[in-house]
This record gives structure tokens, C-alpha cells and sequence, in this order.
């Protein structure tokens, strides 16, 4: 056997359970040999399964895992030793799944040889924890910072256990953690925070981009007792675990150390955040001092394991394909390359939350840095400032993030509007396609920004390609007002003509509001936009070539009706709205009563995402019911 079908070459039987008691601050050298050797081990098959990860192109997240083991252990030992403690390793930092899925395993709840599938396609082993989805898995994390407010509630239930919490130097960067402290402050709650500070995120290290930022401090204005220890020294941690359990009321241990500590290629970097490569676990292993056997079965693992692919040849579109939410930034390069210096400075801000390398700032910040302003985890505050910057009626402030995100800061987007802002807020991530991280980076209620009263819209854009996106951006970049363009994680191809040449190319103009005729048809329409275009075009041609007059509407504005378009294809025998947003709240669930308060009646269908993840990347979209063939499915059910 090779690859993910191999037995799983580290040994986790060797794990020794603990008894440690918090009363007794001082290890024995017994006690501390057994947590060593278990937290060696237990990094060992961290490094292992997550590089598996990067051996099949769906990423994973070593690092914070790796960090945070010692803590772990030692978590373990005491919820070994005692019933005083919630047996629960709470995390609010969700990409160190690998963290509860290695639990899981230790528990039984999954064999060791299944790690080996970490976030591959159907395997219940996503990039964030799940509950219900993975067995052992004892809570949902959701995104980044929204644990220790939920364990609040779970130390409110519980007075009579101590409650752990993982934290992070990220996950504290956000809002919620602000509240969840006052709160336990407050209420005298049995919380203990212990907080991996690595000073590394994805977008570099906090201590140099958020100057100012101490988690220690902020901690005890908030009222909490704080301990900060070097967190790769094992008994200064054991006695700051004994100290914190000791007092009465919510505390922290701060935990310094380095990203990734003795992983040469990774450690002290924004590398180590993401997975591990494959190259450098192998090293990694070879230096731990594996015997021959072992080390061989771990190599003849990794260098098995290839990425999957789904080959399908759509037609309606290029091979070619480009990332949007990188030619975003590419976009409003090539606006502010229009400006001098000093005009954009005074003219532009634009802000980052840590992804300026996924959201496509990444370009401007090297090329305009005079517009750029690097900042944290912190969405609601930085679509602020962007909106405070723009509160000038000559002044833009630009915003990008997840559109998973969106949902976090919509009271932020009704006071912007209140206030005549103007603000850019690029949303990447959209939709599922590609989505390793799951259910929870689902970007799926975009809809939620155009939160505004009829008196007043807010334009929601989602280009269909890489040149559609450049001339939306050129178009709407210096309109007043909040706009909100969207495009996903996923690359997409560029749209084709019916005679070869490219769509939105040579001689194209975006017109805002304007739904584009992609062909016409006199069977019915599909109405579609962004990464679902491509895949519409493909299944329209495909039932013509069967006979079957079948139109396609490219709707890139998606929340102005364009009379005309709609008046056009409501007359027709059909209509089917397909789209990767939620089935509840996306276009679909709009579209229907937009042609009935219209008197058109045609047969409606709409498609869209309607059910949790299933991990993988490209495996997401038919996951949905998303693909070509079922779209086709569909055209053919209407048109009878």
C-alpha cells in the first residue's frame, strides 16, 4: 500500500496517561519525562497528518496546532486526574483542528490511519471542527475568536468546574474576546485562558504591524489574574497552570514561544500558520532520528498522496483561468496608477485584516503602500475606519476579507450607510467552491450587505472573470457610497464569445444594473453570475446541442432589477437562478417575487448551496448539487 492508505507509522499507543495535581506545583522528574516524551510524540503526528494535507493541495495548518501540545497534555493529565475540570479542550483558534482530531483519535473515536485523509474530500475531517460531522469531536468552533464567549456560557452552567479555554495572539485581536473578558470578570467565572502567543498571523507578526498590541496587558485591564511564562519550558508552565487553577476567578497564562519551535523550515515564520511542505516534514523527520522502517513508511506516505482533480472540459470558456480576488487588487492598482502619490494618499485608504495575501491587497500594499494600512483580526473596527476615511464626500476607503466575514460586521455596514460613507469592501471566499476550511468559510449571505431600506440601495457586484472584475472596479471604484464586490476562492475561467473571443474583453463596458444576455434563447433562461456562470454556460450549450433553445443571463449586479432583462426572460416558458449562495437567502429566493410583483409567471427554479460541507476543494461544488450535470438535470425538468 502507499499514500493515505497506510498504516499510521507513529505509534500513538506510546502515549502515557498522567495523573498531575494542581495543588503540587512542582513536577516530579518522572512527571516531567512522561509529559515530555507524550508532547514530542504528539507533535511528531501533528507534522505527520497535517503535510498531508499539502502532499493533497488542500492546505492545513500546522503550526498553531504544533504550538499549543504542552498546553494540551498537561489539559489532559488534569481532566485524567479529576472531576473538577470540564473535560472539554475548548480552542478558539479553529484552523488547530488538527488539534481535536488527534484527540479524537487518542479517544478511539477514530483510528489513527484515518488522520492520514486530513481534510480530503468526504473524510469528516475539514479545515475547522464540526460538530455532528467528525466522531470526537465535541464542539464547533467557527471561525477565529468566537470560543471564549461560548464557554462563558458553558462555565455559567458548570460553577463547580474549572473551564479551559486555547487561546491565540490572533483570535484575541478580535472584538468578541473583549466582551467574553468583561463578562467573566464580572461574573467571577471559572475560565482559565491559556494563549499560544507566537507573535506570527497570516499577514506577518502582530508585534511589528499592530504595534501597541500586548495581550498580557489587555488582559489585566479587563480584570483578569495573568501569568506569562516561556510556554516551551515545561515547568514554568505546570507552575502557571497550578497558579491560574489556584485562583479564584477568570485568569490567563500567556504562553511565549515561537511558531513551530524546533521545525527548522517553518518556525518563528508566517509559514508555519499554514501547513507544513512536504519537503520540510520529511526533513523534519529525518532530523528527529526515526529508525529506517519508520522513516521510510512516512516518506512512502507523503510522497503518495497526489492532489485530486476532477477532469471535466467545460465548454462556453477558456482552459485559461485567473484569481479574481487577486486581480481585484491588480484592478485598483490600476486606478490608483492614475492618481500621484499624494493624490492617493489624501484620496484612498485602504485596510487589511491579516489577508492581504488571500483578499488581493497583497499587490496594492507592494505597489501603492502609501494607500495601505496593514492592521489585525479586527473586521468590525477596520470596515469602520474605512468608513470613517471615506466620510468625505471626495475621500474612498477600500475594505476586503472573507465574505464569510460579512455576517460580522454588518451593524458597521447600516452605520456607514447612515452616515453617507463611501467604502469599496471587496469580499473574497465567496460562495463554496474550494472551500477546505468548510462550513463555516462558507460565503453564502452576501445578500445580508444590502441591508438598507428601499429608499436607499447599496450595489452588491460579483464578476463572472478576471476581466469582468477589472472593469467592474474601473467602473465603480469612485461612486459614492457603500459597493461591495464579491468574487471566490476558487480560480475561474474567462467567458467566451460564441465566436472564440473573450466576452468581457476588447470593446466591453460594465454597466451597473445592467443584466447581460450571454445568448439567447426561446425555451427559457438561466440566470446566473460569478463562479457559477461558467459552469451554466457549459450545461446551456450542452442541452442546445440536444435540441433544447435554452437562453443565459450573466446578472453580475445582483440586487437592482434591470427591467428589460426581466421582462424578457419572464415571458419565456422558464426560469432558473443558479448560484453558490445560500439557497435561503441568495438571488434565488428574491428573484421569484421580483417576477410575480411583475405579473410574470413563468416556471421558476433556483439552485443554490443548501447543505454543510463536505472538505475537499473542487469535490464542494457537485457536494452541492452545483455541477454542470445537475444544472442540466434541472434545465430539463422546468422545460417539460
Amino acid at each position: 500500500m502507499s499514500g493515505a492508505e497506510n498504516k499510521f507509522p507513529i505509534d500513538l499507543s506510546l502515549y502515557k496517561k498522567l495523573t498531575l495535581d494542581p495543588t503540587k506545583p512542582q513536577l516530579t522528574d518522572e512527571q516531567r519525562d512522561t509529559l515530555k516524551a507524550n508532547i514530542q510524540l504528539l507533535r511528531d503526528a501533528i507534522v505527520l497528518f497535517t503535510s498531508t494535507g499539502a502532499a493533497r493541495g488542500v492546505s492545513g495548518h500546522t503550526g498553531g496546532a504544533y504550538d499549543t501540545v504542552p498546553e494540551t497534555v498537561i489539559m489532559r493529565s488534569l481532566f485524567d486526574s479529576s472531576h473538577n475540570f470540564y473535560p472539554i479542550v475548548w480552542d478558539e483558534a479553529g484552523h488547530r483542528v488538527a488539534t481535536q482530531y488527534l484527540l479524537a483519535a487518542l479517544d478511539g473515536h477514530i483510528p489513527p490511519e484515518h488522520l492520514l485523509h486530513y481534510r480530503a474530500a468526504n473524510s469528516k475531517l475539514p479545515g475547522h471542527p464540526e460538530l455532528g460531522l467528525t466522531p470526537g469531536v465535541k464542539f464547533s468552533s467557527g471561525r477565529l475568536g468566537h470560543v471564549w464567549a461560548l464557554v462563558n456560557g458553558v462555565a455559567l452552567a458548570n460553577r463547580d468546574k474549572t473551564v479551559f479555554c486555547l487561546g491565540s495572539d490572533g483570535s484575541q485581536q478580535e472584538g468578541n474576546d473583549a466582551e467574553a473578558a468583561r463578562l467573566a470578570v464580572a461574573q467571577g467565572l471559572n475560565v482559565k485562558l491559556i494563549i499560544d502567543d507566537n507573535d506570527v498571523t497570516i499577514a506577518g507578526h502582530p508585534s511589528e504591524y499592530l504595534k501597541g498590541y500586548d495581550i498580557g496587558k489587555t488582559l489585566q485591564g479587563h480584570g483578569l489574574q495573568v501569568f506569562s511564562v516561556l510556554g516551551e519550558d515545561i515547568d514554568a508552565l505546570w507552575g502557571a497552570f497550578s497558579k491560574a487553577i489556584a485562583y479564584s476567578g477568570p485568569a490567563a497564562i500567556v504562553c511565549k514561544r515561537v511558531m513551530a519551535p524546533g521545525v527548522p523550515d517553518i518556525e518563528g515564520s508566517p509559514h508555519g500558520h499554514d501547513v507544513i511542505p512536504v519537503k520540510s516534514a520529511l526533513s523534519y523527520f529525518k532530523k528527529r532520528g526515526y529508525d529506517d522502517q519508520t522513516y521510510n513508511a512516512i516518506e512512502n506516505i507523503l510522497v503518495n498522496i497526489k492532489p485530486s482533480s476532477v477532469p471535466y472540459l467545460y465548454v462556453g470558456s477558456t482552459r485559461e483561468n485567473g484569481a479574481n480576488r487577486v486581480v481585484f487588487g491588480e484592478a485598483v492598482n490600476l486606478v490608483l496608477d492614475g492618481l500621484t502619490k499624494e493624490e492617493a494618499a489624501k484620496k484612498v485608504m485602504v485596510i487589511d485584516s491579516d489577508l492581504e495575501g488571500s483578499t488581493g491587497l497583497k499587490v496594492i500594499h507592494q505597489k501603492h503602500p502609501e494607500v495601505f494600512m496593514p492592521s489585525g483580526i479586527m473586521e468590525r473596527g477596520n470596515f469602520s475606519a474605512a468608513a470613517g476615511f471615506g466620510f468625505d464626500p471626495e475621500k474612498f476607503g477600500v475594505f476586503s476579507t472573507f465574505s464569510a466575514f460579512l455576517e460580522m460586521v454588518i451593524s458597521e455596514v447600516t452605520m456607514a450607510r447612515l452616515n453617507n460613507c463611501n467604502v469599496l469592501s471587496h469580499f473574497s471566499h465567496s460562495g463554496v467552491d474550494e472551500m477546505a476550511d468548510n462550513t463555516c468559510h462558507f460565503g453564502i449571505n452576501s445578500f445580508f450587505a444590502d441591508n438598507s431600506l428601499a429608499d436607499l440601495q447599496s450595489w452588491l457586484y460579483f464578476p463572472a472573470d478576471p476581466l469582468q472584475m477589472v472593469a467592474v472596479v474601473k467602473r465603480v471604484f469612485f461612486e459614492r457610497g457603500l459597493r461591495f464586490v464579491f468574487s471566490t476562492r476558487a480560480k475561474v475561467p474567462f467567458i467566451l464569445k460564441e465566436d472564440g473571443s473573450r466576452f468581457f474583453g476588447e470593446g466591453y463596458e460594465f454597466v451597473p444594473g445592467k443584466d447581460e444576455v450571454i445568448l439567447e434563447g426561446s425555451a427559457g433562461y438561466v440566470v446566473s453570475f460569478g463562479d457559477m456562470l461558467y459552469r451554466s454556460y457549459d450545461a446551456v450549450l450542452r442541452v442546445r446541442q440536444e435540441g433544447l433553445d435554452v437562453g443565459l443571463i450573466n446578472k453580475p449586479t445582483l440586487n437592482l432589477v434591470d427591467e428589460q432583462t426581466i421582462k424578457k426572460i419572464g415571458s419565456s416558458p422558464f426560469v432558473l437562478v443558479v448560484e453558490s449562495f445560500n439557497q435561503k437567502t441568495g438571488l434565488g429566493s428574491k428573484f421569484g417575487t421580483w417576477l410575480l410583483e411583475r405579473q410574470l409567471t413563468p416556471k421558476y427554479g433556483y439552485m443554490g448551496t443548501n447543505k454543510e460541507g463536505c472538505g475537499g476543494l473542487q469535490e464542494q461544488i457537485p457536494h452541492q448539487g452545483l455541477d454542470p450535470q445537475s444544472i442540466i438535470v434541472k434545465i430539463k425538468e422546468l422545460s417539460h
